[in-house]
């Protein structure tokens, strides 16, 4: 699972990396926009695969059924994005301040990556799927083999044929299609099971669609505000000028691949908390949350160690553009406090979402949100760029926080008869 989830950035760090080479900062400003606000269109439906994590962990019969659910919920929702797409670039590309020569370069890209969105979302709910069955094995072959296709194709559209910024694109959508078309074989039995039953006596049979949505509310809720933050971050950096944009951007992308690696630990968290939660055994379940802090907490001081000892090697493999190389330099003390201030927040991310304790997550999110990123970053625009990088330092230690005292809370000796599946929602 940590292997598979680190091979997930790789597509925004190849393309980071690939057009950071370049020697206009425009294409990598704009790649930036965009994938920003791909992120806040795509990460608002991550219930699809959080969701299905939890659901399919604790699901004792008619997993096959949560599957072709979980699958069809993901194309349909893709689809509709796709068929409306047109009608929400404009709107995004003013909300993330693009103007000027950025905006026909972010709103091209966006056009091309959105074809995808039927087959990243139905994606999302395969991989879920196969993380709560705990068959972690064939998120990472479909990982891995995605992030190798993007990778030659970034160096064919981009370096080879000189696309820039839409041969990023082109390539990152390929490579998306074809990585839902390895997910869909890698489920070919179960979902050729639920198929020969019938599509309708299938999607009859256990939780019914609507649960599924409405179970995963408050999952959309928390997600929504996370991207939210991130989306605020892009958006911030951009009045500060293209080459502040693009150093934010690359201090993210590292960021987000050293987040990835601790949140491998969540993923292991959320289909063995799950399964424990669900047989109401508190002793496994307690072992569980203890070995995925420890392990957490050492992925995180190694990926600081890492980041803080190959700072140069890091930022001349990212960009070869020397006033951006320079801005990066200039914040890289944060990127390398991050995973210490935010790997709280990703191993409790896990052990909340196996046993479907979806409020906690969501208004430990909102609070941490609207009660200290904004409220901070407004306190500190005097300091510019560093205000921002303090801001979502602390938004991250606050998740943190806060999900450890709901933690601490919810699932005490006194309480925990009231935390199991019986008094909660269940997907069985």
């Amino acid at each position: 699972m940590i292997l598979a989830n680190l091979s997930v950035p790789l597509l925004g760090l190849v393309d980071t990396a690939v057009l950071g080479h370049l020697a206009d900062s425009r294409h990598l400003s704009a790649v930036a926009i965009g994938a920003s606000i791909l992120s806040l269109c795509y990460w608002t439906f991550g219930f699809l695969r959080m969701g299905t994590t939890g659901a399919s962990a604790q699901s004792l019969e008619h997993s096959d059924s949560l599957l072709i659910k979980a699958v069809l919920l993901g194309l349909a929702l893709g689809s509709v994005v796709w068929l409306i797409s047109p009608a929400l670039r404009s709107p995004g590309l003013t909300l993330m301040n693009a103007e000027g020569h950025l905006r026909p370069l972010a709103d091209s890209y966006l056009q091309i990556r959105l074809i995808s969105a039927p087959a990243v979302l139905a994606s999302y709910a395969i991989t879920g799927w196969l993380l709560g069955q705990q068959q972690a094995r064939w998120p990472l072959a479909i990982a891995l083999f995605t992030n190798i296709l993007n990778i030659f194709l970034d160096l064919l559209l981009i370096v080879g044929l000189n696309m820039a910024s839409e041969g990023a694109a082109i390539a990152s959508a390929i490579s998306e299609y074809a990585g839902f078309t390895l997910g869909l074989y890698a489920v070919r039995q179960p979902l050729g099971s639920a198929i020969r039953r019938g599509l309708l006596n299938s999607l009859k049979r256990g939780m019914p669609m609507r649960r599924l949505l409405s179970a995963n509310a408050q999952i959309l809720v928390r997600t929504a505000a996370l991207l939210f933050s991130f989306s605020f971050f892009t958006a911030q950096g951009a009045k500060h000028g293209e080459v502040i944009l693009a150093a934010n951007t690359i201090l993210m992308q590292l960021a987000l691949a050293a987040a990835y690696g601790m949140d491998g630990f969540a993923h292991a968290a959320e289909a063995l908390a799950g399964r424990a939660y669900k047989q109401a055994d508190r002793g496994a379940f307690l072992e569980v949350c203890k070995t995925c802090g420890r392990w957490s907490l050492y992925s995180a001081l190694a990926a600081s160690l890492i980041l803080a000892t190959g700072k140069p090697l890091i930022l001349s493999l990212m960009t070869s553009i020397a006033d951006v190389q320079a801005t990066a330099n200039h914040y890289y003390p944060w990127l390398i406090a991050l995973p210490l201030l935010s790997v709280a927040s990703y191993c409790y991310d896990g052990i909340f979402i196996g046993a479907l304790r979806t409020g906690a997550m969501q208004y430990c999110m909102l609070f941490s949100v609207f009660v200290v990123y904004l409220p901070l970053w407004w306190a500190c625009t005097s300091w510019g760029n560093h205000g921002l990088w303090l801001a979502f330092a602390a938004f991250n230690a606050t998740r943190g926080l806060t999900l450890a005292a709901c933690f601490f809370w919810l699932f005490s000796e006194k309480r925990w008869k009231y935390s199991t599946p019986s008094g909660n929602t269940s997907f069985q």
